[in-house]
């Protein structure tokens, strides 16, 4: 089992007040680094609005490279404005993740949008930044990565890699809406796509990580981490209806692979679990691993999947 020391409760949305479109909620951290400091982007909510919807904001905090618990500076808008009138992103742009590209640095995203008989769909979107990854410019009003046969609704969940000059995109795509009493819930799996040019995508068109709860098991933050010998997946995991308590909320899962594409599931082995109080005692989700100056680190959300922010652990030795 790998051992992960909990550094804390790094960043809280509450602790900014002027800000009114970060209001509450940072969710799925991903860094960026930097020479001084590591740029975690995430994403934030305003408050609801007169009809009790919310929105989605896209933004960073800078973290002291030297000192990840020492907040630097927070951006001073989102990175992304929302779409048009009809886009797929008019409602939102979540999660984030980002990836160096010679002098750019590119991101995807989840753009939001609103539906009648669901709450929302969503699909993966690009931009780029040339200010190092302050501000981002959208590749274009329409997403990378959208709805297919085999694919049909809510792709989201966006975790880029290069490998080698490929391009690598790990992300989840639903596979159903079930209703939790009159609400539905949506079930997604962990899915991959690959590309030359990071604009023009290959599906595997296959689910990578088997079910351990049944059928209606959500996958969430495929994030994976290149070894010296095999790939590591952190990814979470929670029951598809009645999940936001303590009982069935998300837990962090863990699977290896040797190919990309086909991938040991062995959670016991994660090593990260909810703490006996605070705000990490409901819930652990949406983990993101990386690597700085000789040491492996995992952001990760809490109670409310991210409602008050997201902390950090290090890990005891090494991912081989």
């Amino acid at each position: 089992m790998y051992r992960w020391h909990k550094l804390g409760h790094i960043f809280d949305p509450r602790d900014i007040t002027d800000r009114p479109w970060l209001k509450e909620f940072a969710q799925a951290p991903a860094t960026l680094i930097l020479k001084d400091r590591v740029r975690v982007y995430f994403s934030c909510r305003p408050p609801v609005d007169a009809n009790g919807q919310y929105v989605s904001r896209s933004a960073w905090v800078d973290l002291d490279r030297h000192d990840l618990s020492c907040v630097l500076e927070v951006a001073a808008k989102p990175i992304l404005a929302l779409g048009d009138i009809g886009t797929f992103d008019e409602f939102g742009t979540y999660p984030v993740s980002v990836a160096r590209d010679g002098d750019r640095v590119v991101a995807y995203y989840a753009g939001w949008t609103r539906c009648r008989s669901v709450p929302f769909n969503t699909a993966i979107g690009m931009a780029c930044s040339h200010d190092d990854g302050r501000s981002f410019t959208k590749a274009g009003s329409g997403p990378v990565l959208g709805y297919s046969p085999d694919e049909p609704f809510v792709l989201s969940g966006p975790k880029v890699r290069r490998w080698n000059d490929e391009w690598h995109l790990f992300y989840i795509a639903g596979r159903r809406w079930i209703l939790d009493g009159d609400r539905p819930e949506p079930i997604y799996r962990i899915r991959m796509a690959t590309s030359s040019d990071g604009v023009t995508w290959a599906k595997a068109n296959r689910d990578l990580i088997p079910t351990r709860l049944g059928d209606d098991e959500a996958q969430a933050s495929p994030d994976v981490f290149r070894g010296r010998e095999r790939f590591h997946m952190f990814f979470c995991y929670r029951h598809g209806t009645d999940y936001r308590n303590h009982e069935r909320g998300y837990r962090i899962g863990y699977a290896h692979s040797d190919d990309l594409l086909h991938w040991r599931r062995e959670d016991a082995r994660a090593g990260l679990e909810v703490s006996a109080d605070g705000w990490d005692a409901e819930m652990v989700s949406y983990p993101h691993v990386f690597e700085l100056d000789g040491s492996i680190y995992m952001f990760y959300l809490g109670n409310q999947v991210g409602r008050w922010g997201f902390g950090l652990a290090r890990l005891d030795g090494t991912l081989d």
